[in-house]
């Protein structure tokens, strides 16, 4: 991937030295990659803003029908995105996309939703970049219950089975995702962003960091409640999410050799031990986003307990899955009721081992986890008037 900034390393990037004396090259490489973004789909976004309705109908008709489709030539910016979202690399087994995300697709909806996004969530609020660029945009109590709703949305889209084939709702999302990305980052170099300081916005880091978000983070999540996953389930997990990872246009050095936890963890360690502790930002959106969810969760129909104990679960699960230290860095308080996340554990070991035993006990936890899937009904609901990501590229979107 181009990068014009090359050699610029920005301040947010700590620790470089020890950081290239245990990683070599690739510290340097990280370091650099904190500086670029994506150009195809910043080319959209350009394109949009000078082409408005009629650009959006052009591209939302090549995501929803295929670039083949069109009954005119597309612009350049909006021809080269397309063709790099069509042209399915060699690896994606096509099995595979239709399959879905299977080792998640049998975990009960409590702790997919608690791990997939709520822990998924935290870790990427504990940048203080990333932390920076989302509280510029205020309203954080308004914003906390949307933006748990639309990454759900995403999330469920994404991992379902076909999800990711051309012009199904997880392809058409995560490109969506992609181009608000795109979005967010011209907006804020428009308005003063300091590059210097902190790299580009949603740069290739920041995509790289919110992809293990979604990969390794809820792992570790589910582990913490007995939920573990076998080695074939791993490599089935980044190989899918590494297709998802091209979709969003994260550069292949990041992933591409990425193919269970704990070469995941590697990563992950890179980008943890070169960027700084969580700031207020990051605890004031952690804060938002579990008053957020122990809400939703104790004001669903039959709801077990209320917002109090709900919100002291998801502070005990946190807890476990990022440890003390970072937990104290993101202001996430003790939890009263952590004893009883062992003996969930044992449960939830339990449970995951009849799974794998039972071909039937799976195939019903796997039909109760597509249940619920979003609906075009269900997400007019959850979402009325359509997700950030959607709206963003819709036709009768503000120039």
């Amino acid at each position: 991937m181009s990068n014009n900034n090359a050699g610029l390393i920005p301040e947010r990037v700590v620790n470089l030295e020890e950081a290239r004396r245990r990683f070599g090259a690739k510290a340097d490489h990280m370091a650099e990659m904190a500086m670029a973004g994506d150009p195809l789909a910043d080319a959209v976004i350009a394109e949009l803003d000078e082409l408005g309705k009629e650009g959006r109908r052009i591209l939302n008709t090549g995501l929803a029908e295929g670039l083949a489709q069109l009954s005119e030539e597309p612009p350049k910016g909006i021809k080269a995105f397309l063709e790099q979202l069509e042209a399915v690399p060699s690896w994606v087994d096509p099995a595979m996309v239709d399959r879905g995300e299977v080792a998640t697709q049998s975990v009960p909806p409590l702790w997919f939703e608690l791990s997939m996004i709520a822990a998924a969530l935290t870790h990427t609020y504990s940048s203080p970049a990333i932390a920076r660029l989302l509280v510029q945009t205020g309203q954080l109590t308004k914003m906390a219950p949307r933006r748990l709703i639309e990454t759900g949305l995403w999330t469920v889209a994404a991992t379902q089975p076909g999800g990711l084939s051309r012009g199904a709702a997880g392809y058409t999302a995560t490109a969506q995702v992609r181009l608000l990305h795109a979005r967010v980052r011209a907006t804020a170099l428009k308005h003063g962003w300091d590059t210097a300081v902190w790299g580009i916005p949603i740069s290739q880091v920041d995509t790289a960091r919110t992809w293990l978000d979604f990969t390794l983070t809820p792992s570790r999540a589910f582990s913490a409640i007995g939920i573990d996953f076998t080695l074939d389930e791993q490599r089935e997990r980044y190989a899918y999410w590494s297709y998802l990872a091209y979709l969003l246009g994260l550069d292949p050095s990041f992933y591409q050799d990425i193919t269970d936890d704990e070469s995941a963890g590697r990563l992950l360690d890179l980008l943890d031990s070169t960027t700084a502790p969580p700031d207020d930002n990051a605890r004031a959106l952690t804060s938002a986003m579990v008053d957020a969810q122990a809400e939703s969760l104790a004001f669903r129909p039959g709801a077990l307990m209320d917002k109090e104990k709900y919100g002291d679960l998801i502070h005990g699960l946190l807890r476990r899955t990022f440890g003390d230290e970072q937990s104290d860095h993101l202001g996430i308080p003790e939890s009263t009721g952590a004893h009883l996340l062992p003996v969930i554990g044992l449960l939830n070991t339990d449970v995951r081992r009849w799974q794998n035993f039972s071909a039937e006990a799976s195939a019903a936890a796997k039909a109760e986890h597509a249940s619920g899937a979003p609906t075009p009904d269900m997400m007019e609901f959850l979402a009325p008037g359509g997700t950030a990501y959607a709206n963003n590229v819709r036709e009768s979107a503000a120039a």
